[in-house]
């Protein structure tokens, strides 16, 4: 039985306790499981719950779940009262917070982004622009696929707002996915347009970020300048940037996050922990948050106790600054290059959390609506490591979080700013086939 001191806490709390939004949750691990957890919240007041477990977020223990305010309505003490029950018997609880996509501003829309003429890659018509901008060359994508005769093996998880399942560049690779945000298969960012008349038309190219999205096709430009769609696309963005890195790599898109580029930190454990149960062996979460996670933590853990590796986004501040995932010891952190090989002015930098550098500046991708669009940011960059990865996973798949960072350690230095420095891919190859003790092509 509940202690009688602990009934009427709690009934003070009901009655003087602020109200929260749905969307304030706290995420709870309890040792002896689901059956406990859902006892500490149905309490001794009949029907009337304290608090109600939502789901579970995937743990392989099955200790982690969402908890809902109940009797109990404001989630501030709501996370208390979870504690004082659970952290004795050697769990824990921590809010869900709310999570924002990494996004900054953007320059003049590079020359890539007007060079339309189609070409062959790998089986797929793209832009020549995308398969030859400077990023390309910088870090020795196509060198190190014709020396080592990699193309990117295995799957790779992109966490983030979905991605256009219909884009001809991308639907050869594409896997099914999740998303978390409606709790439905397909990790599709079209089901955000709610309405027709969202897409406005214009004529002529431009630039994109996180603010307004602008995208140059072949019939003019697709705008969404709504704040409910600043990071509509920034899914398929980062895809097809894995894409171009590591072409014939599987990609499993998860949608943790929403088109205004919030998602809740409960929806990214779920989809780690899902993407390693479906077998992906490499993780891009281009988002970042400030305050350290518990969860978040040992989400990341097991992916790399299963063999996944993680890359994180290391944000846009222009600070020296801890940030999560990318400050995690089982996630490498990416800060954004110009094509100059200097810092970009709006990435954060500094190791911890920085481990290597990448392009982020006006790079080519792919966007909705069989488009392309140029953005800027450490979202862009990440999946630049991300798709590194999955490369190497063509020279031998027995590659883990430690092998692929050593690895990927092997670039161009810079500068203490960033870390080990600029992802150089061909390097990364060439320390994983010594390594590996692979033969040549």
């Amino acid at each position: 039985m509940r202690n009688r001191s602990v009934i009427t806490f709690l009934l003070i709390l009901a009655f003087c306790g602020g109200s929260a939004s749905a969307q304030h949750q706290v995420i709870a691990r309890d040792a002896n499981g689901l059956q406990d957890l859902q006892n500490i919240c149905a309490g001794l007041l009949g029907e009337l719950p304290l608090c109600t477990v939502v789901e579970s977020v995937g743990d392989p223990q099955g200790q982690v779940y969402v908890v809902a305010p109940g009797l109990i309505s404001d989630v501030n003490q709501l996370l208390q009262f979870l504690l004082g029950f659970l952290v004795p018997n050697g769990g824990d609880a921590e809010l869900d917070q709310v999570l924002q996509l990494t996004s900054s501003t953007s320059w003049t829309a590079p020359p890539s982004l007007y060079d339309t003429t189609p070409c062959n890659y790998y089986g797929t018509s793209v832009w020549h622009g995308y398969v030859s901008q400077p990023a390309v060359g910088i870090i020795e994508i196509l060198r190190t696929q014709n020396s080592f005769g990699i193309s990117g093996s295995g799957i790779v998880a992109v966490i983030d707002t979905g991605v256009d399942p219909t884009h001809p560049v991308l639907q050869g690779v594409l896997l099914s996915g999740y998303d978390f945000t409606r709790n439905q298969k397909r990790g599709s960012e079209l089901k955000d347009l709610s309405e027709p008349g969202d897409v406005d038309h214009d004529a002529s190219p431009a630039q994109v970020n996180q603010s307004t999205m602008a995208v140059v096709n072949g019939n003019g430009i697709t705008t969404l300048s709504q704040p409910q769609y600043k990071a509509f696309g920034h899914g398929t963005m980062v895809t097809g940037i894995v894409h171009l890195v590591a072409p014939t790599a599987q990609i499993l898109p998860l949608k943790a996050f929403r088109a205004d580029g919030t998602g809740n930190l409960s929806d990214v454990l779920r989809a780690i922990y899902y993407a390693v149960r479906k077998g992906a062996r490499v993780l891009n979460m281009s988002f970042d948050v400030s305050t350290y996670s518990l969860e978040l933590d040992k989400a990341n853990q097991n992916a790399a106790r299963r063999g996944a590796v993680s890359v994180a986004s290391v944000g846009n501040d222009g600070q020296a600054v801890m940030v999560y995932p990318a400050g995690l010891k089982n996630v490498m952190g990416s800060a954004s290059t110009t094509n100059n090989d200097t810092i970009s002015s709006f990435s954060n930098y500094g190791q911890p959390p920085v481990w290597v550098g990448a392009p982020g500046e006006g790079i080519v991708t792919t966007y909705p609506f069989g488009t392309y669009a140029a953005g800027w940011g450490t979202s862009f960059s990440a999946p630049f490591v991300t798709g590194t990865v999955a490369l190497l996973r063509s020279i031998n798949t027995n590659l883990d979080q430690s092998s692929a960072s050593q690895a990927v350690a092997h670039a161009k230095y810079i500068s203490s700013e960033l870390g080990y420095g600029r992802v150089d891919v061909y390097q990364a190859a060439d320390a994983w086939c010594e390594a590996s003790n692979c033969k040549r092509p």
